[in-house]
């Protein structure tokens, strides 16, 4: 498995990601928003690094200096709602990128381990040879985002498959390696102890979309 996991070094994500987790800065919507844009940011970058680039000479009034930019811009897929402000951070770092929309949930009457995933909104372009980056902010069982691959791949085939995620369970890690194999590159802020009986990463944060925007009706 291509996995990065930001929290195995020592870095301000640390302080992010305590943040996030914390019930009592929970309270305040805004930086419980802005702390999943600010971590989105950072795995943005991370992720830059693998990349295609290509060089060029960029004249500046003084003289000739090196330069490089991407050779081909990746495409953002947002799963919506709690995926919103953790894009924002990556489309924050690929501010010229192509991005998708995609509203997923888990139905209230089966949640758990065997829950259905529906796939409600969609809007995207097609991935055909793109970098394609899959931006959910909580990867517990796995589910939504095998449903929203599949779907995806009726429009083509990706030239590379990025996973991002804030908080992951080692059970959604495992589902996605074993359906995609080691195509995928995961780039994840903390992978956590386990799932719990409600499909619950252990010890998480909570439900991420409520702590974002409110509870759901």
């Amino acid at each position: 498995m291509h996995l990065f996991e930001l929290n195995q070094q020592l870095s301000v994500a640390q302080s992010l990601l305590a943040q996030l987790r914390d019930p009592d800065i929970q309270q305040d919507r805004w930086r419980f928003r802005h702390n999943l844009q600010r971590l989105g940011m950072l795995l943005a970058y991370e992720l830059s690094k693998t990349l295609q680039y290509q060089s060029f000479p960029l004249h500046t009034s003084l003289g000739v200096a090196k330069a490089a930019d991407l050779a081909q811009q990746p495409l953002l897929i947002c799963v919506m709602r709690a995926g919103l402000p953790f894009y924002q951070g990556f489309s924050d770092i690929f501010d010229q990128a192509d991005s998708g929309f995609i509203g997923a949930y888990r139905q209230a009457e089966q949640a758990g381990m065997d829950q259905d995933i529906f796939l409600g909104y969609s809007a995207n372009p097609a991935i055909d040879g793109r970098d394609l980056v899959l931006i959910d902010p909580m990867l517990a069982t796995g589910s939504s985002l095998l449903k929203v691959w599949h779907l995806l791949q009726q429009s083509g085939t990706p030239r590379s498959l990025h996973i991002a995620a804030a908080i992951a369970a080692p059970e959604g890690l495992a589902l996605l390696q074993r359906e995609l194999g080691s195509a995928a590159y995961f780039w994840i802020g903390a992978v956590d102890e386990r799932l719990n009986e409600q499909a619950y990463i252990v010890p998480g944060l909570g439900d991420a979309g409520d702590l974002c925007f409110g509870d759901k009706g």
